[in-house]
């Protein structure tokens, strides 16, 4: 049994990233990061690697000014992302960028802005920022912006061009985005039905209680069995995936 907390995370990443692609959240584009138990380090896909197909033997290891100390590989073009936000919130264990067409879409309509409508949206209750530079995110300069823009939330959608998340975890990472995409499928729904969107209210989002621990291991552990049976991720990767959602059960 592997109990190597990098080949964890690397598995964590990779296994994730495949999933997301299954989801409609990444596609050729996007990508993972995860910070390494030092605090000093992160995981990152490769700029090439296609994300349907990633490998944890290929994913790089970065230091926090965006220099690669482990793999030979290029690394994202939009890596300051990453590592301005990693920076200004040491609370953040892993960052996803990615491109959804749903949430790209709430960026242009005039007037309207992406809200909780779902129960499991609580976790966006403090709001959904948009940051207002459309542009790659490639200087530091830009992903302090960036950061800036997210503050203490836990998603900003970038106008015209995507969205950031982040999480405590990989696998809580993975679970957040696929009920964000949730959120958004019920908003869009709401909107097309004709009907003026009745979001969440600070009431209402006081009365939800969920551990959010069991709620990702349920989750996470659903869909590892799930890519395993479809041959999305290598059986071979089920003991430290299973073995790393393991410790958020409560």
């Amino acid at each position: 049994m592997d109990h190597d907390p990098h080949a964890i995370l690397a598995e964590q990443i990779a296994a994730a990233t495949r999933m997301l692609v299954a989801q409609g959240i990444l596609d050729y584009s996007g990508h993972i990061s995860a910070r390494m138990p030092d605090g000093e380090h992160f995981m990152i896909q490769s700029a090439s690697d296609s994300r349907g197909e990633l490998d944890p033997s290929r994913l790089l290891v970065v230091d926090m000014d965006g220099k690669v100390i482990h793999g030979d590989l290029k690394p994202p073009l939009e890596l300051a992302l990453h590592t301005e936000i990693l920076r200004a919130r040491p609370d953040v264990g892993a960052v996803l960028h990615c491109h959804m067409e749903l949430a790209i879409t709430f960026t242009l309509m005039k007037g309207i802005q992406l809200k909780p409508m779902r129960a499991r949206a609580v976790r966006w209750a403090s709001g959904i920022p948009t940051h207002p530079d459309p542009s790659l995110i490639t200087t530091s300069e830009q992903g302090t912006a960036l950061a800036g823009t997210l503050g203490q939330h836990n998603a900003a959608l970038i106008r015209a061009h995507g969205l950031a998340m982040t999480a405590e975890t990989v696998p809580a990472l993975f679970v957040d985005a696929v009920h964000f995409l949730e959120n958004a499928k019920q908003h869009m729904m709401v909107l097309q039905a004709g009907q003026e969107p009745m979001p969440l209210t600070a009431e209402e989002i006081a009365q939800i209680s969920s551990p959010r621990g069991f709620h990702v291991a349920k989750l996470w552990n659903f869909y590892i069995r799930q890519a395993q049976s479809g041959n999305l991720i290598p059986q071979s990767w089920s003991t430290s995936l299973q073995d790393a959602a393991s410790g958020h059960r409560e």
